[in-house]
C-alpha cells in the first residue's frame, strides 16, 4: 500500500514541486494551504506523515501542530524560511520528527521522508522489552514504562532511548545518535540531540539537572549508564 503524504504550505509553487517530486516515488500526495485545511484532511485521510510549513496564514504551523498533536501522532517534518535555532527547538520540543530550512532540495526532503518513515515502522516483535532499573522499554508499542507508570514519548525520544539502552555504557557522539535514529546525519543538525535528550531527561530522571540514566560524556556525547 503507498504511503500518504500532507504536504502543508501556502505557497502553490512549493507545493507542485514536492507533490511531483513525492509522487515520483510512489507516495500517494494531500495537500492544504494553511493549518485549519490541514487539520480537515489530516481527520479525513490519516496520512502517514506531514511536510509542514510553520508560517501560514489563518493557521500556522505551531497551531496545527498544537491541535493534530491532541489527536494523532503523525510523524511531521517542519519546514521554516527562518534560520533560528530557537525555532528549531520549539519545533522538535513540541514533537516534531525533523526539520528542514528553506530553500531545500526536494531530493532532500524525499530522503528525509523516508527515512522518518522507515524509523516509525513498528519494530519486530523479538527482544521487544529493553530493561534498566525502573524503565521497560517496549518496542513492540512503542512504550517505555518508568515503575510501572506509562511515559509519553515523541518517536524520536523513543527512538534515542531505545539506541542508549540497548547499548549500555557506550559512549555515542551526536552524529551516531542521528545517524541511527534518522537513518542519516548532517552536519549542523546534530545539535537537534541535545534537545531531544533534554527533553527526555525531564520525563524520566528524578532532577533532570542531575541525571543518573542518560549521561553526557563530555567532548563526545552520550552514553547509558551501565550500573542500574
Amino acid at each position: 500500500m503507498h504511503k500518504t503524504i500532507l504536504v502543508v504550505d501556502d505557497e502553490p509553487r512549493l507545493i507542485n514541486v514536492v507533490r511531483g517530486y513525492l509522487e515520483q516515488e510512489g507516495f500517494q500526495v494531500v495537500t492544504a494551504s494553511n493549518g485549519r485545511e490541514a487539520l480537515f484532511a489530516a481527520r479525513e485521510h490519516h496520512p502517514d506523515l506531514i511536510v509542514l510549513d510553520l508560517m501560514m496564514p489563518e493557521m500556522d504551523g505551531w497551531e496545527f501542530m498544537r491541535l493534530h498533536r491532541m489527536e494523532q501522532a503523525t510523524p511531521i517534518i517542519m519546514l521554516t524560511a527562518r534560520i533560528e535555532d530557537v525555532d528549531k527547538i520549539a519545533g522538535l520540543e513540541m514533537g516534531a520528527d525533523d526539520y528542514m530550512t528553506k530553500p531545500f532540495s526536494p531530493r532532500e526532503l524525499v530522503a528525509r521522508v523516508r527515512a522518518v518513515l522507515r524509523r516509525t515502522e513498528p519494530i519486530a516483535a523479538k527482544n521487544d522489552v529493553v530493561r534498566a532499573g525502573p524503565l521497560a522499554l517496549n518496542r513492540t508499542d512503542h512504550t517505555l514504562k518508568l515503575s510501572g507508570g506509562l511515559i509519553e514519548l515523541t518517536r524520536m525520544e523513543f527512538e534515542l532511548l531505545d539506541t542508549l539502552m540497548s547499548n549500555p555504557g557506550r559512549a555515542f557522539n551526536r552524529m551516531e545518535l542521528l545517524e541511527r535514529t534518522q537513518g542519516y546525519a548532517y552536519d549542523g543538525y546534530e545539535r537537534t540531540i541535545d534537545v531531544h535528550i533534554k527533553n527526555l531527561r525531564k520525563k524520566i530522571e528524578p532532577d533532570s539537572t542531575k541525571p543518573t540514566f542518560i549521561l553526557t560524556v563530555f567532548g563526545v556525547g552520550y552514553r547509558f549508564n551501565s550500573e542500574l
